[in-house]
């Protein structure tokens, strides 16, 4: 089978740190057109917008979006329009509503929707789901804290509508919460901190519960400074599970179960390779549901304003 012809839009941070290198060491698949009003690549296909790649011939399969989430629900529409695969990169919009349109233009047309949860393909994850399938939680504190200066300097749609603010790097802890617990967790609370001269959070805390009762409680910050804080504490009958570093480490006690080298990107291309291949789609929601239900509960807190 030829290698999927793949259009990277979108080349800022995370696609330059994350994108290039996962997509230059998976097999299948080929970088052939960047798509980019502030940036090209040596050697590839340059466009300054998707619509001028679409109209331009140029032979492509599939696009990945790294755009911020806002406005990437026209893109993604545009692009399965045009019979190409699509990969949202998290979170996969900027509204929970704008994504059902999108599943149904990808079954309509055929082609693969990928909505992609990279914090779900560290290694510990699933090593964590399968001991907690077995041995029952009772009660979850996750601490997300980072620095957003050092992660997202200068990057202004963070703070816009749409951005999320410290849902950003936090989304990914709801994307391994919600991939490791047993049961569907849903938000009973949530303190949102917003800067006044910002329209999303800088820091929250939001609490969860199961259909059992289980609690979760989340603490999230975006001012975090000096080592930054990606963990998971669930207590159990077998002791606590700690899965740190984003998902990279799990232990149990103080006695490490599972670390391996960090492969994230790496896996996502090949579940949009196998995905492609088997003609199907991977859309959970759940993550960005949670979100939005925090703003939806969320009291908010006002605080002094952000400046990079």
């Amino acid at each position: 089978m030829n290698p999927i012809r793949l259009a990277l839009v979108g080349l800022g941070k995370i696609a330059r740190d994350q994108h290039l290198p996962a997509i230059a060491a998976t097999e299948g698949i080929d970088l052939v057109a960047v798509a980019s009003r502030n940036a090209r690549l040596d050697g590839v296909a340059h466009f300054a917008t998707l619509a001028d790649l679409l109209a331009s011939g140029e032979a492509i399969d599939a696009v990945a979006l790294c755009t911020p989430p806002q406005g990437r629900h026209d893109l993604a529409a545009q692009a399965l329009m045009a019979g190409k695969h699509v990969l949202l990169e998290k979170p996969p919009g900027a509204t929970v509503s704008e994504l059902g349109p999108l599943v149904a233009a990808a079954q309509a047309s055929g082609r693969t929707l990928f909505a992609t949860w990279h914090s779900r393909f560290a290694p510990a994850v699933e090593p964590a789901r399968a001991f907690l399938a077995e041995v029952a939680p009772r009660g979850v504190r996750v601490t997300w804290k980072e620095d957003v200066r050092v992660w997202h300097p200068g990057q202004r749609w963070i703070w816009e509508p749409g951005g999320l603010g410290v849902f950003d790097p936090a989304i990914n802890a709801l994307s391994i919460l919600t991939a490791i617990l047993p049961r569907p967790v849903f938000v009973t609370g949530a303190e949102l901190s917003f800067p006044s001269n910002c329209a999303a959070p800088i820091a929250a805390t939001v609490a969860f519960a199961d259909a059992d009762g289980l609690k979760v409680q989340a603490d999230l910050d975006f001012l975090q400074t000096g080592p930054q804080s990606w963990d998971i504490e669930v207590d159990t009958d077998r002791g606590t599970l700690l899965l740190a570093k984003g998902g990279a480490e799990l232990s149990l006690d103080g006695q490490v179960l599972s670390a391996q080298p960090e492969a994230e990107y790496r896996n996502i291309y090949r579940r949009f390779v196998e995905l492609v291949q088997t003609g199907g789609s991977d859309v959970d929601l759940a993550p960005l549901q949670l979100v939005a239900d925090a703003f939806l509960l969320g009291r908010r807190l006002d605080v002094a304003p952000f400046h990079d």
